[in-house]
């Protein structure tokens, strides 16, 4: 949704209740047959269907983001938006969600697969601030669509996953990840999809 809004779209978004498993529904798996979110169905373009977050986002920008304010003209530079959305999806995702899985809805506390998951977070984040502290953005000095793939669960690790796992310290650990995660909570489109999140 944050990249749909940057990009000025109009869009309509359909929430599905989790807890009742209704990404399993066959009304939903025939978008998308993994059951997971987010799926995106673009009216404007034949009722094109495509899932996964990462490919998600490359189809919106190259379709819809012809002024290249949140993606880029260079080949280079849209291979390092790739390298980081490839990043998000197989370091980030997984591990954030199997810490929030652990942490807030299993029904056995497993104190080793909590604590796993949780150094994964801390893991991540060091890639992350070691980057960052060369360097503004992910991708050629511009915020982009490689920088919006992380904030949502670097969100939530802030604010339940590692907000007190053995010290962890954000600014003071982190500062490069800290600076670049409030600057990107500053901008009207986060700040806009974030208010509609907290409403539903």
């Amino acid at each position: 949704m944050i990249v749909l809004e940057e990009l000025g779209l109009d869009y309509e978004t359909v929430y599905l209740n989790l807890s009742t498993n209704e990404i399993k529904d066959e009304k939903y798996t025939k978008y998308n047959p993994n059951g997971r979110i987010p799926t995106l169905v673009d009216h404007k373009n034949n009722d094109f269907v495509v899932w996964e977050l990462g490919a998600i986002i490359s189809y919106v920008t190259e379709k819809y983001g012809p002024t290249r304010t949140i993606s880029f003209e260079k080949f280079e530079d849209k291979m390092h938006m790739l390298q980081w959305l490839f990043f998000q999806a197989s370091g980030q995702g997984p591990y954030y969600g199997q810490a929030s899985w652990f942490m807030l809805f299993a029904s056995e506390k497993i104190p080793s697969a909590i604590v796993r998951y949780q150094k994964e977070i801390i893991r991540i984040l060091g890639v992350l601030e070691s980057v960052l502290s060369k360097q503004r953005w992910l991708v050629g000095e511009k915020f982009s669509a490689a920088d919006v793939s992380f904030i949502t669960w670097n969100h939530a690790a802030f604010r339940a996953l590692v907000k007190d796992f053995e010290g962890f310290n954000l600014e003071k650990d982190f500062p490069s990840v800290n600076r670049w995660h409030n600057e990107m909570l500053s901008r009207p489109a986060v700040g806009k999809v974030f208010v509609k999140w907290q409403a539903w």
